[in-house]
């Protein structure tokens, strides 16, 4: 999992992400940048303004200037690399594009004042082509502002990155340590064949099978497994495995295994290999030492909409994370 586009896309709808204006959207919405499936086209398909884009396009520019997206991030986060997609614009792509980027508090509606910061220099596009830019930049980011030069169509932008939660919003509170939207990520894993691991730590409740994490049909005799490392140390109170949508393909079982990497890299059981249901939310009271990474096991396979670890921040944790708030956002 080396590669940037591994890493969350930070500017997702599904987690958040906005498209809060634009210069322009005179055929296609922008609101299509931050659609989280692959970009779909329908060749001969036409409505009133023409033909029907699953993507951001903008009217042809007659005079000087420039297009251009202002996105809020879903989470905010440092970001690792940006993906610029002109998926089925052809004969309509912008030449060049940019991304800046800038942190703000709370949710403006004017960021005229905002400092911006180019992540990304205005760089070539090619029609119909998926453009990954690796970002070299370690500040925390809300907001990103994409510029094509001048004009044209871009099906998706996505944002990948390090999520970096606020501080403000965990410390003295119980959390879900497992939470993606708090910087909890799956770092290793048996199998994606289906779908990501990392589905299962997304915010709300899964819609469907595919929202969620769900393995191939094992063969072997073993059983699948993730790894989580959790959004900082603590301690689990609450656990919960739901298998919501997952009717014919639920795992039989799951148990639940915890290290502290600070001091080792000891496992020790905090759930025991325990029956499941199909489509079932299954919530388990735990009483557990502060742990750094969780290990959820699967028998034998199978999929999971959802993860929830519910506990309390360590007291150096909490530390610890308004630290690196604090550092990455230059205070």
């Amino acid at each position: 999992m080396s590669d940037f586009t591994s890493l969350p896309d930070l500017a997702v709808r599904t987690l958040g992400g906005s498209v809060i204006a634009a210069s322009d959207e005179s055929f296609a919405e922008k609101e299509n940048l931050l659609n989280p499936w692959a970009p779909a086209f329908s060749p001969e398909t036409f409505g009133p303004k023409g033909q029907l884009y699953d993507g951001w396009e903008t009217a042809r520019r007659r005079g000087p200037g420039h297009d251009w997206a202002l996105v809020r991030l879903g989470l905010p986060g440092v970001v690792r690399g940006v993906v610029i997609d002109t998926a089925w614009f052809r004969g309509n792509f912008p030449p060049h594009a940019s991304v800046e980027a800038c942190a703000v508090d709370g949710h403006p509606a004017d960021l005229t004042g905002a400092d911006w910061v180019e992540i990304l220099p205005k760089s070539p596009l090619k029609g119909d082509s998926a453009h990954a830019f690796a970002v070299d930049e370690e500040r925390l980011f809300t907001h990103v502002r994409l510029n094509m030069f001048p004009d044209g169509g871009i099906a998706r932008l996505r944002v990948h990155g390090e999520v970096v939660a606020d501080p403000r919003l965990l410390t003295g509170l119980t959390v879900d340590l497992a939470a993606l939207e708090n910087g909890a990520r799956v770092v290793e894993c048996s199998d994606m064949f289906y779908s990501s691991p990392d589905n299962m730590l997304f915010p709300g409740l899964a819609r469907n099978q595919a929202e969620g994490w769900e393995t191939a049909r094992r063969r072997d005799g073993g059983n699948d497994w993730a790894v989580i490392r959790l959004a900082a140390p603590g301690t689990i109170r609450l656990a919960e495995i739901d298998t919501t949508n997952l009717k014919f393909n639920a795992p039989a079982q799951a148990a639940l295994s915890g290290m502290d990497a600070r001091v080792g890299d000891t496992w020790s059981r905090l759930l025991p290999r325990t029956d499941l249901l199909p489509d079932t939310r299954h919530r388990f009271r735990l009483t557990t030492p502060e742990v750094t990474h969780v290990r959820l096991d699967i028998h034998p396979d199978g999929g999971i909409a959802r993860l929830r670890l519910l506990g309390d921040l360590a007291p150096d944790a909490e530390r610890a994370l308004t630290a690196r708030w604090d550092r990455l956002r230059g205070a």
